[in-house]
């Protein structure tokens, strides 16, 4: 075991602060990694505050990130896939089972025994994994991903979370060039999804309840943009949509947005209102129209994608910032007052 220095929080109602944590050294599968940016996500704010006590209850002390772009520095003997000096990353998942269907089929996302970045049980230690905000981690080869080297390192720390999760919907979904494509909320996950959607060659159409994200919109790539308040507006694409992304998180009525979907036309939703959305069965039933949702992706999956982000230069608009600045950052993102992710630059880690 070593110390690494970290940002951790030790109860619910507590700042983050400064800590050190202990990490593993590398055993012969492992890849030790110095970490240059981490995202800040929605969930880490969730997580730190016990918010999802109910199915998640959060162990103290609390160490969140999981969107994490480094640079390798050490490989246990075993290792083929990366080298020190090497760029890699890590996303939501440090490991999974391996041997369930699920993990078998490159679904590591559904593994019902997954270990997630942080505050899962660390088979390792005995104790409970830490996250990103930290100089360094050390992850099973299999868990780690190769990041372009032509992105910039900060704007491609988000992809391991808000990249990943729009992008394997649109996947699944098939979203190619000649596809209509809505896309729900201009926040965090939005902005990533206009640029996917784009990428992929579809019609891109944004939907947002604020007309000044109009041109933001239509600048990230969308090819229309519709303020949803406006009935008018919205019953111009009655009907029209093969695919609907929906990264709202708020209470929002989903069935204005069902009636926009053609025939075997689909909604996923990625974002997580708090209260159950009222569903029209007849929404769905006329038009033999579905509604989805879905998370992260695999690990095979994860990787096309920051292929294809690097193949397309895409990365996430980001704010950088300190880590000293962490608890400002969790208010801002209270407020949504933030274009449109946090990634914290943990060379300020050094200076305590």
């Amino acid at each position: 075991m070593y110390n690494a220095k970290a940002y951790s929080a030790v109860s619910a109602t507590s700042r983050l602060a400064s800590a050190t944590i202990p990490r593993r050294d590398p055993a012969e599968h492992d890849v030790q990694i110095e970490i240059l940016f981490c995202g800040i996500c929605h969930s880490d704010l969730h997580q730190v505050r016990n918010e999802w006590s109910g199915f998640m209850p959060t162990v103290y002390p609390c160490v969140p990130g999981h969107e994490i772009v480094g640079r390798v520095t050490k490989v246990g003997p075993a290792v083929r896939k990366l080298k020190p000096g090497e760029l890699a990353a890590v996303g939501c998942l440090v490991d999974s089972d391996r041997t369930c269907p699920e993990c078998k089929a490159g679904f590591e996302q559904f593994c019902p025994n997954m270990t997630l970045t942080y505050n899962s049980p660390d088979k390792h230690t005995g104790a409970v994994t830490y996250g990103g905000y930290s100089d360094s981690i050390v992850v099973d080869e299999r868990f780690v991903l190769r990041v372009p080297s032509n992105l910039n390192l900060a704007g491609a720390a988000p992809l391991l979370c808000a990249g990943i999760t729009t992008y394997s919907p649109m996947r699944h979904w098939g979203v190619t060039k000649g596809k209509k494509v809505g896309v729900v909320g201009i926040g965090g996950l939005g902005h990533m999804a206009v640029k996917i959607a784009h990428a992929l060659g579809a019609h891109v159409v944004a939907f947002t309840t604020s007309a000044s994200k109009k041109e933001d919109a239509l600048r990230l790539g969308a090819d229309e943009v519709v303020v949803s308040r406006n009935a008018n507006e919205m019953q111009k694409h009655a009907g029209s949509f093969d695919f609907i992304l929906d990264a709202v998180a708020a209470d929002h009525d989903i069935n204005a947005y069902l009636n926009l979907l053609r025939r075997d036309g689909n909604i996923t939703l990625v974002g997580a209102p708090e209260k159950p959305l009222a569903v029209s069965a007849f929404a769905l039933i006329f038009g033999r129209r579905s509604l989805s949702g879905s998370p992260i992706g695999g690990i095979a999956e994860t990787q096309e994608m920051l292929d294809f982000c690097g193949k397309h230069n895409i990365t996430a608009n980001v704010e950088v910032i300190p880590i000293q600045k962490v608890n400002e950052a969790y208010e801002r993102l209270l407020k949504s007052d933030v274009k449109y992710r946090f990634s914290i630059d943990m060379a300020s880690l050094k200076s305590g």
